[in-house]
């Protein structure tokens, strides 16, 4: 007699789902990581996690931000634009 041999075909359907759930995990970081916004830390904070050492490390300073000015200028008013076709 001879002997029939079955081949499994669950080995593509494993493969599809491998490959959904990895899309699906990179679509996930991509999203997490567009949405939210990283941690803004002040200069005193900052000095004594690792953004302050690795700058002294590189010989750089963490140092406060200029403030925004209360009052900003005023952009200068833009000429009237002329028709296109004058009559």
């Amino acid at each position: 007699m001879a002997e029939e041999r079955h081949f499994s075909r669950r080995g593509p359907a494993i493969i599809a789902v491998v490959v959904a759930v990895v899309c699906v995990a990179l679509l996930v970081l991509l999203v997490r990581d567009r949405w939210n916004r990283p941690q803004v830390k002040p200069p005193e904070v900052a000095q004594s996690t690792t953004t302050g050492q690795t700058a002294r490390s590189a010989g750089a300073n963490v140092l406060q931000t200029d403030p925004k000015l209360s009052v900003e200028p005023t952009p200068a008013e833009q000429p009237p634009v002329q028709p296109a076709n004058p009559n």
